[in-house]
């Protein structure tokens, strides 16, 4: 947790000092554990789920470039590279804690359970991916950057006031952390103890911004302490690091020991978004390859595998799984009937108002 020290300047004037903030990790790059005392207390079948999540993860997004190359998807942001920070905080979770997501969080709304097929038509557009099912307790993906963060606090507070044990966790990226809603966020959470984990993916660029141009902050981290929030710095590529840092939190706001904010040092390995974004503008040719060690399967198969517990197979079986669970909810989303004004209008109130209602006849009539 990030802790200041305080030196007086004279009369009102005092310089405040932040000790240096180092990330959280439990595994090597080398994939070997160095802090056993924080080793999570997951089964080997557990730790098994976190790869096979990660492999599936991993593949599913290449094969959504593709699809967004083909025209078959709208916008999209690929993930690769994050998987260690999205799979370990969900898996963190309960089921009935809620997530509220940034544009790039379909990996967590997934495996919270909302259905792949969905999440392909949300990306084109179409109104069906935002009818979240009753079971699955999430938001859709916010678009507007860092506004799931006050919403965060809004959900969280309602849960305090019903006297609900579960959480609320939302992600945004670096960049997000410069917005108003980011801080004032933070600072709603703090006064009122609130049951909120704030999760900053730190990726180093928010699109072409570098993290060193984004704020002159040494960490996203110590942001929260002028909140009066708990505040750590995570190694986002070591997916039992996160899945610990966020299991911690939410045992803390299930406790009523209030919100925490969490920086997980991450690495975007491809473009921003496949809008237009060309990351070989602003990033040196050989960048990526700086992190091909440290990315979060490598680390975490080669922890698997000097236990025993992941083999090529087992590797060519997520593979597969992931490729025809793609391929079966792109096909899905293709049948999906097409949406229409009349439908828009109708989906938008319970009780359509009369103005409404004339437009939608006159675009039934239309055929529209």
């Amino acid at each position: 947790m990030a802790k200041t020290k305080q030196r007086e300047k004279g009369y009102g004037n005092a310089e405040v000092r932040l000790e240096r903030i180092e990330p959280f990790s439990i595994l090597s790059v080398e994939g070997k554990v160095i802090n056993k005392d924080q080793m999570p207390r997951l089964s080997d079948e557990q730790l098994r789920e976190l790869m096979r999540r990660m492999v599936f993860t991993r593949v599913w997004d290449q094969r959504a470039v593709g699809l967004a190359r083909q025209g078959r998807l709208g916008f999209y942001a690929p993930v690769s590279g994050q998987e260690g920070t999205m799979i370990g905080s969900e898996f963190a979770l309960n089921k009935d804690d809620y997530i509220l997501p940034g544009y790039r969080d379909i990996p967590q709304l997934y495996w919270h359970g909302y259905p792949m097929y969905q999440a392909f038509l949300w990306s084109r557009g179409h109104q069906h991916g935002g009818e979240i099912p009753e079971d699955v307790h999430v938001l859709m993906p916010q678009i507007i950057i860092g506004a799931q963060y006050v919403q965060t606090s809004g959900v969280a507070m309602g849960l305090k006031r019903r006297g609900k044990k579960q959480v609320v966790i939302t992600f945004t990226g670096d960049g997000g952390s410069s917005q108003g809603d980011f801080y004032e966020a933070m600072n709603f959470a703090g006064v009122y103890k609130l049951p909120a984990i704030f999760v900053v993916q730190n990726n180093r660029y928010a699109i072409s911004t570098p993290f060193s141009k984004q704020t002159a902050a040494e960490t996203v981290a110590q942001k929260g302490v002028a909140a009066g929030i708990r505040s750590i710095q995570v190694d986002g590529f070591d997916v039992l690091a996160v899945y610990k840092a966020v299991a911690d939190a939410a045992e803390r706001a299930r406790n009523g020991e209030g919100p925490t904010l969490i920086e997980a040092l991450n690495y975007r390995l491809g473009p921003h978004s496949m809008s237009g974004d060309d990351p070989t503008r602003y990033r040196s040719k050989d960048e990526p390859s700086e992190y091909d060690e440290r990315e979060p399967l490598v680390r975490f198969r080669r922890f698997l595998e000097a236990k025993g517990l992941w083999t090529e197979q087992d590797e060519e079986s997520a593979i597969e799984e992931a490729k025809q669970a793609v391929a079966d909810a792109a096909k899905k989303a293709d049948k999906f009937e097409k949406m229409t004004i009349a439908g828009l209008i109708d989906s938008m109130y319970e009780i359509t108002p009369p103005h409404l209602e004339k437009q939608k006849a006159e675009y039934t009539k239309e055929g529209k």
